[in-house]
Protein backbone atom coordinates (compact mmCIF):
# COMPACT_ATOMS: atom_id res chain seq x y z
CA UNK A 1 0.00 0.00 0.00
CA UNK A 2 1.29 3.62 -0.84
CA UNK A 3 0.43 6.40 1.71
CA UNK A 4 1.04 9.43 1.02
CA UNK A 5 1.84 11.78 4.84
CA UNK A 6 0.64 15.16 4.25
CA UNK A 7 2.24 17.74 2.49
CA UNK A 8 5.81 15.25 1.87
CA UNK A 9 7.45 14.57 -0.98
CA UNK A 10 8.19 11.26 -0.30
CA UNK A 11 6.07 8.35 -1.14
CA UNK A 12 5.86 5.85 1.60
CA UNK A 13 5.22 2.46 1.27
CA UNK A 14 3.51 0.58 4.31
CA UNK A 15 4.20 -3.24 5.05
CA UNK A 16 2.12 -6.11 6.94
CA UNK A 17 4.88 -7.81 7.64
CA UNK A 18 8.31 -6.53 9.74
CA UNK A 19 10.28 -9.51 8.21
CA UNK A 20 9.46 -8.75 4.42
CA UNK A 21 8.65 -6.05 2.19
CA UNK A 22 6.59 -5.96 -0.97
CA UNK A 23 7.46 -3.89 -3.69
CA UNK A 24 7.03 -3.77 -7.76
CA UNK A 25 9.43 -6.76 -7.63
CA UNK A 26 7.63 -8.84 -5.06
CA UNK A 27 8.74 -9.71 -1.75
CA UNK A 28 12.06 -9.58 -0.47
CA UNK A 29 14.15 -9.96 3.15
CA UNK A 30 14.31 -7.35 5.13
CA UNK A 31 16.17 -8.49 8.07
CA UNK A 32 19.28 -9.08 6.43
CA UNK A 33 21.21 -5.61 6.52
CA UNK A 34 21.91 -3.37 2.88
CA UNK A 35 25.76 -3.90 2.43
CA UNK A 36 26.14 -1.85 -0.83
CA UNK A 37 24.67 1.18 -2.13
CA UNK A 38 24.73 2.40 -5.77
CA UNK A 39 24.35 6.00 -6.46
CA UNK A 40 23.71 7.05 -10.26
CA UNK A 41 25.85 10.42 -10.61
CA UNK A 42 23.99 13.26 -12.75
CA UNK A 43 20.74 14.11 -11.35
CA UNK A 44 20.84 12.05 -8.45
CA UNK A 45 24.35 13.18 -6.72
CA UNK A 46 25.42 16.05 -9.00
CA UNK A 47 23.15 19.02 -9.93
CA UNK A 48 22.81 21.65 -12.38
CA UNK A 49 25.99 23.76 -10.86
CA UNK A 50 27.73 20.36 -11.32
CA UNK A 51 28.35 20.06 -7.62
CA UNK A 52 27.62 17.37 -5.01
CA UNK A 53 25.29 18.89 -1.84
CA UNK A 54 27.07 18.88 1.66
CA UNK A 55 24.14 17.21 2.91
CA UNK A 56 25.03 14.17 0.49
CA UNK A 57 28.43 14.09 1.11
CA UNK A 58 27.94 13.60 4.94
CA UNK A 59 25.36 10.90 4.52
CA UNK A 60 27.41 9.41 2.02
CA UNK A 61 30.51 9.49 4.86
CA UNK A 62 28.08 8.46 7.52
CA UNK A 63 27.27 5.20 5.69
CA UNK A 64 30.74 4.26 5.14
CA UNK A 65 31.67 4.42 8.40
CA UNK A 66 28.60 2.09 9.34
CA UNK A 67 31.13 -0.40 7.01
CA UNK A 68 28.01 0.24 3.67
CA UNK A 69 29.99 -0.10 0.89
CA UNK A 70 28.97 2.62 -1.78
CA UNK A 71 30.01 2.44 -5.96
CA UNK A 72 28.87 5.02 -8.38
CA UNK A 73 26.56 3.88 -11.49
CA UNK A 74 26.90 6.02 -14.25
CA UNK A 75 26.92 6.91 -18.35
CA UNK A 76 30.02 8.54 -17.62
CA UNK A 77 33.21 7.63 -18.09
CA UNK A 78 36.04 6.74 -15.83
CA UNK A 79 37.99 10.00 -16.21
CA UNK A 80 34.73 11.61 -15.96
CA UNK A 81 34.12 10.75 -12.39
CA UNK A 82 37.48 10.55 -11.24
CA UNK A 83 37.02 14.09 -9.24
CA UNK A 84 33.82 12.76 -7.95
CA UNK A 85 35.68 8.82 -6.30
CA UNK A 86 38.62 11.66 -5.12
CA UNK A 87 36.22 13.93 -2.81
CA UNK A 88 34.29 10.97 -1.85
CA UNK A 89 36.81 8.86 -0.74
CA UNK A 90 35.41 5.81 -2.85
CA UNK A 91 38.14 3.24 -3.01
CA UNK A 92 36.02 0.62 -4.39
CA UNK A 93 34.02 -0.68 -7.71
CA UNK A 94 32.05 1.76 -9.96
CA UNK A 95 29.76 0.83 -12.83
CA UNK A 96 31.16 3.39 -15.57
CA UNK A 97 29.71 4.07 -19.37
CA UNK A 98 26.03 3.04 -18.46
CA UNK A 99 27.09 -0.39 -17.71
CA UNK A 100 29.66 -1.40 -20.28
CA UNK A 101 32.62 -1.01 -17.18
CA UNK A 102 32.66 -2.15 -13.57
CA UNK A 103 36.05 -1.30 -12.69
CA UNK A 104 37.99 0.12 -9.55
CA UNK A 105 40.33 2.71 -10.90
CA UNK A 106 43.66 0.56 -10.64
CA UNK A 107 44.33 -0.85 -14.33
CA UNK A 108 44.17 -4.46 -13.20
CA UNK A 109 40.98 -3.36 -11.19
CA UNK A 110 38.76 -4.87 -13.95
CA UNK A 111 35.37 -6.76 -12.72
CA UNK A 112 33.64 -6.67 -16.25
CA UNK A 113 33.21 -5.22 -19.78
CA UNK A 114 31.36 -5.30 -22.72
CA UNK A 115 32.58 -3.30 -25.54
CA UNK A 116 30.99 -2.77 -28.61
CA UNK A 117 32.18 -5.80 -31.75
CA UNK A 118 34.82 -4.17 -33.99
CA UNK A 119 32.47 -4.84 -37.19
CA UNK A 120 29.43 -2.62 -35.30
CA UNK A 121 31.77 0.33 -34.58
CA UNK A 122 33.03 -0.01 -38.08
CA UNK A 123 29.50 0.11 -39.21
CA UNK A 124 28.73 2.95 -37.36
CA UNK A 125 31.37 5.29 -38.20
CA UNK A 126 30.73 4.33 -41.91
CA UNK A 127 26.87 5.49 -41.44
CA UNK A 128 27.49 8.34 -39.49
CA UNK A 129 30.37 9.33 -42.02
CA UNK A 130 27.37 8.88 -45.00
CA UNK A 131 24.68 10.61 -43.24
CA UNK A 132 26.56 13.94 -41.56
CA UNK A 133 26.54 12.73 -37.90
CA UNK A 134 28.89 13.53 -35.02
CA UNK A 135 29.82 10.23 -33.35
CA UNK A 136 31.99 10.57 -30.34
CA UNK A 137 33.84 6.99 -29.77
CA UNK A 138 35.28 5.68 -25.80
CA UNK A 139 37.61 3.66 -25.59
CA UNK A 140 38.76 2.90 -21.61
CA UNK A 141 40.88 5.84 -21.37
CA UNK A 142 40.13 8.14 -24.13
CA UNK A 143 37.72 10.23 -25.91
CA UNK A 144 38.14 10.13 -29.26
CA UNK A 145 36.22 12.82 -31.66
CA UNK A 146 37.43 13.65 -35.43
CA UNK A 147 36.94 17.23 -34.94
CA UNK A 148 35.87 19.49 -32.06
CA UNK A 149 32.73 21.13 -31.49
CA UNK A 150 30.52 22.62 -29.40
CA UNK A 151 29.70 19.09 -27.95
CA UNK A 152 33.32 18.51 -27.18
CA UNK A 153 33.53 21.51 -25.52
CA UNK A 154 31.03 20.43 -23.09
CA UNK A 155 32.87 17.44 -22.17
CA UNK A 156 36.25 19.52 -21.38
CA UNK A 157 34.49 21.89 -19.81
CA UNK A 158 32.02 20.39 -17.42
CA UNK A 159 32.69 16.60 -17.59
CA UNK A 160 36.10 17.28 -17.32
CA UNK A 161 38.08 14.81 -20.29
CA UNK A 162 39.78 16.22 -23.41
CA UNK A 163 38.94 15.11 -26.60
CA UNK A 164 41.69 13.19 -28.88
CA UNK A 165 41.09 14.23 -32.62
CA UNK A 166 41.66 11.56 -34.47
CA UNK A 167 40.49 9.92 -38.07
CA UNK A 168 37.83 7.00 -37.11
CA UNK A 169 38.39 5.28 -40.79
CA UNK A 170 40.51 3.05 -38.56
CA UNK A 171 39.87 3.21 -35.34
CA UNK A 172 37.55 0.37 -35.20
CA UNK A 173 40.71 -1.60 -35.74
CA UNK A 174 43.07 0.08 -33.39
CA UNK A 175 41.19 0.82 -30.24
CA UNK A 176 38.76 -1.61 -27.99
CA UNK A 177 35.37 0.91 -28.24
CA UNK A 178 33.28 0.54 -25.07
CA UNK A 179 31.09 2.94 -25.62
CA UNK A 180 30.13 5.50 -28.93
CA UNK A 181 27.98 8.73 -28.45
CA UNK A 182 25.55 11.31 -29.70
CA UNK A 183 24.99 15.07 -28.28
CA UNK A 184 22.11 16.56 -29.71
CA UNK A 185 20.62 19.79 -29.06
CA UNK A 186 18.70 21.09 -32.45
CA UNK A 187 15.77 19.04 -33.95
CA UNK A 188 18.13 18.67 -37.17
CA UNK A 189 20.30 16.71 -34.54
CA UNK A 190 17.95 15.09 -32.45
CA UNK A 191 16.05 13.61 -35.89
CA UNK A 192 19.75 12.49 -37.05
CA UNK A 193 20.11 10.52 -34.01
CA UNK A 194 16.74 8.88 -34.15
CA UNK A 195 17.85 8.04 -37.54
CA UNK A 196 21.22 6.21 -35.88
CA UNK A 197 19.17 4.63 -33.49
CA UNK A 198 16.65 3.52 -35.79
CA UNK A 199 19.30 2.16 -38.25
CA UNK A 200 21.40 0.17 -35.52
CA UNK A 201 18.12 -0.98 -33.26
CA UNK A 202 19.17 -4.41 -33.42
CA UNK A 203 23.11 -4.00 -33.26
CA UNK A 204 23.33 -1.75 -30.47
CA UNK A 205 21.58 -0.60 -27.55
CA UNK A 206 21.09 3.40 -26.70
CA UNK A 207 20.02 5.03 -23.58
CA UNK A 208 18.89 9.39 -24.11
CA UNK A 209 20.23 10.84 -21.09
CA UNK A 210 20.39 14.06 -19.70
CA UNK A 211 21.81 16.29 -16.95
CA UNK A 212 20.75 19.21 -15.11
CA UNK A 213 23.47 21.57 -15.81
CA UNK A 214 22.43 21.10 -19.83
CA UNK A 215 18.32 20.62 -19.76
CA UNK A 216 17.77 21.07 -22.99
CA UNK A 217 20.75 18.59 -24.27
CA UNK A 218 20.59 15.31 -24.64
CA UNK A 219 23.47 12.53 -24.27
CA UNK A 220 22.82 9.74 -26.25
CA UNK A 221 24.77 6.68 -24.98
CA UNK A 222 25.57 3.86 -27.67
CA UNK A 223 26.00 0.43 -26.51
CA UNK A 224 26.55 -2.86 -27.38
CA UNK A 225 22.98 -4.73 -27.15
CA UNK A 226 23.63 -6.40 -23.66
CA UNK A 227 24.73 -3.75 -21.71
CA UNK A 228 22.46 -2.48 -18.93
CA UNK A 229 23.11 -0.96 -15.37
CA UNK A 230 21.35 -4.15 -14.32
CA UNK A 231 23.86 -6.38 -15.83
CA UNK A 232 26.28 -4.30 -14.14
CA UNK A 233 25.18 -4.17 -11.10
CA UNK A 234 24.51 -8.26 -10.57
CA UNK A 235 28.56 -8.41 -11.64
CA UNK A 236 29.52 -5.74 -9.02
CA UNK A 237 27.19 -7.81 -6.53
CA UNK A 238 28.64 -11.02 -7.41
CA UNK A 239 32.70 -9.94 -7.64
CA UNK A 240 31.64 -8.31 -3.75
CA UNK A 241 30.29 -11.69 -2.53
CA UNK A 242 26.99 -9.59 -1.85
CA UNK A 243 23.11 -10.55 -2.30
CA UNK A 244 21.13 -8.20 -4.46
CA UNK A 245 18.80 -7.95 -1.59
CA UNK A 246 21.50 -6.59 0.36
CA UNK A 247 22.12 -3.73 -2.37
CA UNK A 248 20.59 0.14 -2.33
CA UNK A 249 20.30 1.45 -5.58
CA UNK A 250 18.90 5.12 -6.04
CA UNK A 251 18.83 7.02 -9.43
CA UNK A 252 16.85 9.46 -11.87
CA UNK A 253 16.99 8.56 -15.13
CA UNK A 254 15.43 6.01 -17.76
CA UNK A 255 18.93 4.52 -17.91
CA UNK A 256 18.38 3.48 -14.21
CA UNK A 257 15.49 1.69 -14.61
CA UNK A 258 17.12 -1.69 -14.56
CA UNK A 259 19.52 -0.99 -11.87
CA UNK A 260 16.81 -0.21 -9.63
CA UNK A 261 14.94 -3.36 -10.67
CA UNK A 262 17.48 -5.14 -9.95
CA UNK A 263 18.51 -4.02 -6.28
CA UNK A 264 17.00 -5.42 -3.01
CA UNK A 265 15.73 -1.37 -2.24
CA UNK A 266 14.80 0.88 -5.20
CA UNK A 267 15.06 4.75 -4.92
CA UNK A 268 13.55 7.34 -7.78
CA UNK A 269 14.66 10.20 -6.57
CA UNK A 270 12.03 13.60 -6.43
CA UNK A 271 13.22 14.90 -9.94
CA UNK A 272 13.06 11.33 -11.45
CA UNK A 273 11.37 10.18 -14.28
CA UNK A 274 7.40 9.21 -14.09
CA UNK A 275 8.92 5.69 -15.70
CA UNK A 276 11.38 5.35 -13.01
CA UNK A 277 8.95 5.92 -10.03
CA UNK A 278 6.99 3.43 -11.27
CA UNK A 279 9.50 1.05 -10.55
CA UNK A 280 10.81 2.13 -7.02
CA UNK A 281 9.95 1.01 -3.64
CA UNK A 282 10.46 4.64 -2.22
CA UNK A 283 10.47 8.09 -3.82
CA UNK A 284 12.72 10.07 -1.93
CA UNK A 285 13.61 13.84 -2.12
CA UNK A 286 14.61 16.14 -5.48
CA UNK A 287 18.46 16.47 -6.09
CA UNK A 288 17.90 20.39 -4.92
CA UNK A 289 16.96 18.63 -0.91
CA UNK A 290 19.79 16.18 -1.05
CA UNK A 291 17.62 13.28 -1.79
CA UNK A 292 20.10 10.82 -1.32
CA UNK A 293 21.06 12.28 1.86
CA UNK A 294 17.48 11.92 2.88
CA UNK A 295 16.88 8.17 1.84
CA UNK A 296 20.51 7.01 3.49
CA UNK A 297 19.32 8.44 7.02
CA UNK A 298 15.91 6.53 6.26
CA UNK A 299 17.40 3.19 5.42
CA UNK A 300 21.01 3.07 6.88
CA UNK A 301 21.84 5.43 9.55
Amino acid sequence: MEVLKGRSPFKIQLFRSPLKERGSKGVRLTNNPYKLLVVDVDGTLVGKDGSISAGDREALAKARQLGIQVSLSTGRVTKACLGIIKQLSLDGYHIFFDGALVSGLAQDNEVYIQPISQEVVKKAVDFAHLNGITLELYSKTHYFVEQETWASDIRRQFFGIEPTVVDFTKLWNEEMIIKGGLTTSSPEEIAKAKIFCLHFDSSLHFTWTKTPAYPDINFVNVLAPEVSKGKALAALASHLDISLDEVIAVGDGLNDIPLLTSAGLAIAMGNASAELKAVADYITLDIDHSGVAAAIEKFLL
